[in-house]
């Protein structure tokens, strides 16, 4: 069956922080599909991004970026190919006023958004746009179906989007989606308890992943004092004030380490502050936003990896970690358990618990013969269960099973 072109729909793509998208949409690429990229706004940090990165960025339709000229022309297309189908999402878009966002300023963005993307849609032969986290951009992506010709399905990640049901339309969209990709049990859990168990058929799992190969095992970085690695955005989900706070408990307990932050964000000064003012700043490296290249050869130097997060779907960070064969600690919430199983591939703690993390911590620290042993299951777990390639064969037979519809 020959394979349509899709698009991906993002709020920001590429982006530093959701690399696992780029990579996604390029194995789906090497599956054989045109894959289109459209982002609602420019990416931020495009210059430290890898050269590919840079030139996905240059691909991708920036679509706030389209001057007032080309909205009024996409918009004046839609009408005349289909005004009955332009004022279905024009009465669309306007009950977004009292329902979901309640916002005109919203509701009006999303509609002229729309229009945007429809244009660029029928240009490129696209029928079928998939959007990632089930976030306002799949507001724009069911104006577009109301419009007509489009169909479009959405990866649910969560735990944020399971907070905001009513604003989010997460109902409505769950609904209105030809299926729904759960990256977890427990997202598709969540998903069910808000759907009719009609349409539970179409909620199917298919799990983040990385490339193994890209992500080799790192040599023993051969540290005096072992080296604690946590990556991701400096924001009050990671948990990371508990974590510097675990690390205060090692250093009064005497447990050597050095605390390494990959990533930047609103929290930064203070857990800058945070560390200071339990005596751990000379042992807690604050490196900002890196691109991939440099965050890899971050990886090579850790010896343990640690996420000690309060809401998260499931890390894509704690899988690259894993398959580098560093050993991993990370929170009992939502689906981190599917990926982490406590005492064999990895140790996981109470959430919000400083005292249990710095148990973990202490126990991979003084243990060297058990970091290598979570090491290598930590591998074996992400190739068997973590893999992009053969996870997104699943994803690309489920765009191929849309197409094949009548």
């Amino acid at each position: 069956m020959k394979k349509q072109p899709i698009a991906y729909l993002c709020s920001e793509y590429p982006a530093i922080s959701h690399t696992f998208i780029y990579r996604e949409i390029q194995s789906l690429r090497k599956e054989g599909y045109t894959v289109y990229p459209a982002s609602i706004r420019k990416p931020d940090k495009v210059e430290i991004m890898t050269p590919d990165e840079q030139q996905e960025a240059r691909d991708t339709l920036m679509v706030l970026s389209q001057p007032a000229t080309e909205i009024l022309r996409a918009h004046i297309y839609c009408v005349v190919k289909n005004p009955a189908g332009y004022l279905r999402m024009a009465v669309t878009a306007l009950r977004l006023m009292v329902k979901g966002p309640k916002d005109p300023v919203r509701a009006i963005a999303y509609f002229a958004e729309a229009g945007i993307l429809l244009q660029w849609t029928r240009k490129n032969g696209i029928a079928h746009i998939h959007e990632h986290f089930a976030n306002p951009t799949a507001i724009v992506a069911i104006l577009m179906k109301r419009y007509g010709g489009i169909t479009y399905s959405i990866s649910v990640h969560g735990p944020d989007i399971f907070y905001t049901v009513d604003s989010a339309m997460l109902q409505e969209k769950i609904r209105e989606a030809a299926f729904v990709r759960c990256i977890s049990h427990y997202c598709r859990s969540q998903v069910m308890r808000l759907a009719d168990p009609e349409i539970w058929n179409r909620f199917h799992i298919v799990r983040c992943g990385i490339d193994p190969d890209l992500y080799a095992p790192r040599p023993d970085p051969g540290n005096t004092i072992p080296n604690l690695l946590c990556v991701g955005r400096l924001v009050p989900a990671k948990g990371q004030h508990i974590l510097l706070e675990a690390c205060a408990i090692l250093k009064n307990q005497g447990t050597p380490f050095h605390l390494a932050f990959v990533g930047d964000g609103p929290d930064r000064a203070s857990l800058e502050k945070h560390a200071r003012s339990h005596g751990i700043e000379t042992r807690v490296t604050f490196t900002g936003a890196l691109g991939q290249d440099k965050v890899r050869e971050q990886y090579d130097q850790a010896d343990i990896f640690v996420l000690a997060s309060f809401a998260e779907g499931v890390p894509v960070v704690l899988m690259e970690a894993m398959a580098k064969e560093i050993p991993v600690i990370s929170t009992r919430i939502t689906g981190i358990p599917e990926l982490i199983d406590h005492q064999h591939d990895g140790l996981l703690a109470v959430p919000g618990d400083p005292e249990d993390l710095a148990r973990q911590l202490t126990a991979l620290i003084t243990d060297p013969d058990l970091r290598k042993r979570y090491g290598k299951a930590g591998r074996r777990k992400v190739i068997g269960q973590y893999n992009q390639h053969s996870n997104n064969k699943q994803l690309a037979q489920h765009f191929l099973n849309q197409h094949s519809k009548p």
